[in-house]
């Protein structure tokens, strides 16, 4: 065991003082040393049950003979900070989890690790953390929370957004909007729909990092507890055999995963962090590779933001498991190994099948025949942006391309008083700049602005592109992620307003006719927004969103293999 560097022979005797002090005993102290590592926070109801999740784990990894050390790491709870300054933390929260888990696990030379996990950042922290460390691991989504209720129907916090649209329209007072805001969030659980916290939770399944259907549990569901316990009883298997991360984080497992995505017109930060994970995995993986996936494979889960219902009802109807087996049936999957030891395959056939559901279409009777975005590249973005294709299409432009006249803002803020005030009118393509990974800094989500369009009645009728980002809410004729970004120089920097802009899915091209060559010798670099502390930091470190916006170096050297964290271990 690795953890023997720490905790055996006599040098160690100082070390198992301080262990010895935390209630370990001898017995203790000869068994791996698991840590359990988990984001709760009070501060939000998206990892609100982690702490009495990561106890059940703990209790698990103590059954099949491991000793648990817990570890907290942070969360920033994107429904919050979003339209504020704080988003510009959320993105570059994702790397700090990763970092942290990373030092507080190889700190203590931990011998395998279960991550429980509960927001947008948090899942694809865990999964990156787990391909950097490549120790036996685990991750378990602390699950989705339970959809409200508001006049006899659904609801999620993706209505309450939209609601503040529709109040600034004057369409609902304020009465109205208090009763959105107070029915929408219930209890325990990250944002309801296929927004991305489920996107994502899907995915560490699909990867093969969960556990099929365990991710699917509610964060309410009285099944969830004994999820995490079988994690915490799993990584131990994982550990005896030599079950790692990175034997499971393949190219199979990644375009099944965009393929996941895909069939539930998923979020595109999807896209973002599958793209940071293979970074951290080793594993070649480019924008252009989505592409394939998006256009061969249909939409088949009816699902918020687009569709219809909640991630609830889809663990209902059989959750990702249904998905798969959908997508298995028509030769749309390979098979991938999987953390049980079992392949997807085996894993997929052995959940139970819901007979009588609505949520989840057979792949010959599509909601939609492609997936819900396109990689689009052309003179605004020569490295490629992400182009969410409208879930319902509108007469004027058919849902695959628009064209209109250039209304550019330098901020999230600029554009959001913009709708509100009612400056922003059909045919308009708004443009929000700087907004980038270092423009932000941080590369905020720009649902206020969307979901106010929405509210207004404009979501057919107009387009946003930007270099920042889409929540998972997000829905309308929106194009994201453009690289380079604004404040690296993009040609998005070069726009004025009242510039013809053409998006095209199909062509996959964003273009315009505006002579930038011409403004290029004009444009100045902006000055940094923020010269301290981690944002700073951020913007001085992160690439390219189309390389998955991280912080690590372009060609990180392998991990030394100096220890016995890849071999199998008796406990």
């Amino acid at each position: 065991m690795r953890s023997d560097l720490i905790k055996s022979g006599p040098d160690r005797a100082p070390a198992r003082a301080m262990l010895r002090a935390t209630g370990l005993d001898d017995a203790a102290l000869k068994k791996p040393l698991v840590a359990v590592v988990h984001t709760w926070s009070d501060v939000s109801p998206c990892n609100l049950n982690l702490r009495e999740l990561a106890q059940a784990a703990m209790a698990g990894v103590r059954a099949a003979g491991g000793t648990p050390v817990e570890f907290n790491t942070i969360a920033v709870t994107d429904g919050i900070a979003m339209g504020t300054p704080g988003m510009r933390y959320s993105l570059v929260s994702r790397e700090v989890i990763t970092d942290s888990i990373e030092a507080a696990v190889e700190g203590h030379l931990c011998d395998a690790m279960v991550v429980l996990c509960g927001c947008d950042k948090t899942i694809p922290a865990a999964a990156m953390a787990m391909a950097r460390l490549d120790i036996p691991a685990v991750a378990l989504y602390g699950g989705t929370i339970a959809h409200g209720l508001h006049r006899n129907r659904p609801i999620t916090i993706q209505q309450v957004f939209e609601a503040v649209g529709a109040h600034g329209a004057g369409k609902i007072d304020d009465a109205e909007l208090r009763q959105v805001e107070c029915d929408a969030c219930g209890g325990a659980g990250a944002c309801g729909g296929q927004f991305t916290a489920n996107t994502m939770a899907m995915v560490l399944t699909t990867l093969g990092l969960s556990p099929m259907g365990l991710n699917d549990i509610p964060a309410t569901h009285p099944d969830k507890l004994a999820a995490a316990r079988r994690c915490g009883e799993l990584v131990m298997d994982c550990l005896r055999e030599g079950r790692t991360p990175r034997a499971l984080i393949s190219r199979t497992a990644m375009h099944n995963a965009a393929r996941m995505v895909a069939a539930t017109a998923g979020s595109t930060n999807a896209v973002l962090h599958l793209l940071a994970i293979a970074r951290e995995a080793g594993v070649e993986w480019s924008l252009e590779d989505f592409q394939p996936a998006t256009e061969s494979t249909p939409v088949i889960a009816d699902l918020l933001p687009g569709g219809r219902y909640t991630a609830v009802e889809m663990f209902d109807a059989g959750g990702a498991a249904r998905v798969a087996q959908e997508l298995i049936a028509a030769g749309m999957l390979e098979d991938a190994a999987t953390v049980t030891g079992r392949s997807l395959f085996a894993e997929t056939a052995a959940a139970p099948r819901v007979a009588q559901q609505r949520v989840i279409h057979p792949v010959v009777a599509p909601l939609k025949p492609r997936g819900g975005y396109s990689i689009l590249y052309g003179n605004l973005a020569p490295d490629g942006c992400i182009l969410k294709i409208p879930g319902k299409h509108s007469a004027g432009h058919g849902g695959t391309r628009f064209e209109g006249s250039a209304r550019v803002f330098e901020s999230e803020e600029a554009a959001f008083a913009a709708v509100q005030e009612g400056r922003i009118a059909k045919g308009d393509v708004v443009v929000i700049r700087n907004e980038g990974p270092a423009g932000g800094p941080g590369m905020r989500e720009m649902l206020g602005v969307t979901a106010a369009l929405i509210g207004r009645g404009l979501g057919d009728d107009v387009a946003l592109i930007t270099d920042g980002r889409f929540s998972g809410a997000t829905h309308g004729f929106m194009v994201g992620h453009i690289a380079p970004e604004a404040a690296r120089g993009g040609p998005i920097a070069l726009l004025a307003d009242g510039d013809r802009i053409r998006i095209d899915a199909l062509a996959r091209e964003m273009s315009t006719d505006a002579d930038l060559a011409a403004r290029r010798a004009r444009w100045q670099p902006p000055a940094p927004k923020v010269s301290r502390g981690v944002l700073a930091k951020f913007a001085l470190l992160v690439g390219s969103a189309s390389d998955g916006a991280t912080t690590q170096p372009a060609n990180p050297a392998p991990r030394p293999t100096t220890t016995a964290s890849n071999q199998g271990v008796t406990a």
